[in-house]
């Protein structure tokens, strides 16, 4: 049962990743990634307030590192989706799993000293491999970008990945000081409200209609509502099996972009998004011996 919260929280980020790209026709990413903190605050502090779980915090440092390198990297998703076809932008948001494993090949060439008898860094080869094979897969669906003349955009959704790792990293290591996932989330959101109105500031700010604006509270709801499922999954059921069905979200992230946007996703990119999605499946269970009890990634 606990495996279905991470289906569920899958389902819902791939269905605000829809309302993104909608509202992306009248609101620019600093705008969407500031809407979407500040709804997530309202809804993280109501949440907090309800478990009794106190926002003041010890490590304000890490947090505001955490939400720095959290709103880069929402804001080059957001960008992605408004630019690039929803099953691409999806799946190289989730290439975050085989940045964290090449981070885990560089950390151990750096650490790597032959004369000291420490364990080779060749011993890695596994790892080297899903890394190798995430990145066969990206240049497989950058290719339909490139003769698009996307490949700007193509290249903002690779680094939405990359941060989105260093995010993961210091969520990870938040969770290990105990701190409170709604107390994190909150701080998150916090800073993607105070990033992006400051990003406003000089991209400008669009003309408010409510019809259009009614597409920012289902991104601030579904946001909110896929972090809370993901963290039931991971509080209560099989991590390695949990971690692994949050790739279910490039599945409903292909099927959205090819009913709802009429995508043509070629053959290249089907097998480009199948390689990312092994890749990023082996990387997990090689990272789950060194961090058995790792936390959910968020989005």
């Amino acid at each position: 049962m606990q495996a279905l919260w991470m289906v569920l929280g899958s389902l819902f980020f791939a269905t605000m990743a829809v309302c993104v790209k909608f509202a992306s026709a009248y609101f620019n990413a600093a705008e969407l990634v500031f809407y979407r903190g500040l709804l997530g605050m309202l809804f993280m502090w109501l949440l907090a307030r309800r478990q009794g779980v106190s926002l003041g915090t010890g490590y304000a440092g890490m947090h505001a590192w955490r939400s720095m390198v959290g709103v880069i990297s929402l804001g080059a998703w957001f960008y992605a989706i408004a630019w690039l076809p929803l099953a691409t932008a999806m799946t190289l948001n989730y290439m975050s799993s085989v940045w964290v494993a090449a981070f885990l090949i560089g950390g151990a060439l750096i650490a790597w000293k032959p004369r000291d008898g420490t364990a080779s860094a060749l011993r890695q080869g596994p790892l080297v491999l899903t890394v190798l094979a995430g990145f066969a897969g990206v240049v497989l669906m950058l290719r339909p970008t490139i003769e698009q003349n996307q490949i700007f955009a193509g290249l903002i959704g690779l680094m939405s990945g990359f941060m989105a790792a260093f995010a993961y990293m210091q969520v990870m290591a938040l969770g290990k000081l105990g701190e409170p996932e709604s107390r994190t989330v909150f701080y998150f959101a916090l800073g993607s409200a105070v990033a992006g109105g400051a990003a406003m500031l000089v991209t400008g700010v669009s003309p408010w209609d409510w019809q259009h604006a009614l597409w920012l509270v289902p991104v601030g709801l579904l946001a909110a509502l896929g972090q809370l499922c993901m963290t039931r999954a991971y509080s209560h059921g099989a991590t390695l099996v949990v971690a692994n069905l949050q790739y279910s979200g490039i599945v409903f992230g292909a099927v959205y972009s090819v009913l709802l946007f009429d995508d043509t996703i070629p053959a290249a990119g089907w097998a480009g998004m199948a390689l990312i999605v092994a890749s990023g499946v082996a990387a997990t269970v090689l990272r789950a011996r060194a961090a058995p009890n790792a936390p959910a990634e968020e989005h």
